[in-house]
């Protein structure tokens, strides 16, 4: 078994690609049509074309906005991803205007930082385990 897909919700797909790919640096892999306004839109790190995609997937469901809500009143990042240097990367980011919740943190092996991804969750990167 293994992990080819997972997703976010984001309030729109288009700010949801810009972001991404424009300020976090991913790389669009699929983007098709599915009805309407909405697309099969994911993206993947530009360093593994070939790995896990992330589905940019519309929020329209009803029960998208209160669990969402409900994550970012706790502080719960919606998803992780993984980055060499946490403290660099987040110096970047703040460089580009993300808004972090969460300032560099280090947790025993791990430092972790969480921004808010303009779409309505919030991410947490995190440096690999030392």
């Amino acid at each position: 078994m293994k992990i080819r897909l997972t997703s976010v919700f984001v309030d729109d797909q288009a700010e949801a690609e810009r972001f991404y790919t424009e300020i976090l640096g991913f790389v669009k892999k699929h983007d098709v049509p599915v009805g309407g306004k909405d697309r099969w839109l994911t993206v993947v790190s530009p360093d593994e074309p070939g790995g896990t995609e992330l589905l940019l997937e519309p929020a329209g469901h009803p029960a998208v906005k209160p669990y969402r809500d409900m994550l970012i009143a706790d502080g719960i990042p919606l998803a992780q991803f993984t980055v060499a240097d946490v403290t660099a990367e987040y110096e970047r980011l703040r460089g580009l205007g993300v808004r972090f919740t969460q300032e560099p943190l280090e947790m025993g092996p791990v430092t972790t930082a969480v921004f808010d991804d303009t779409c309505g969750n919030l991410i947490q990167i995190a440096n690999e385990p030392r």
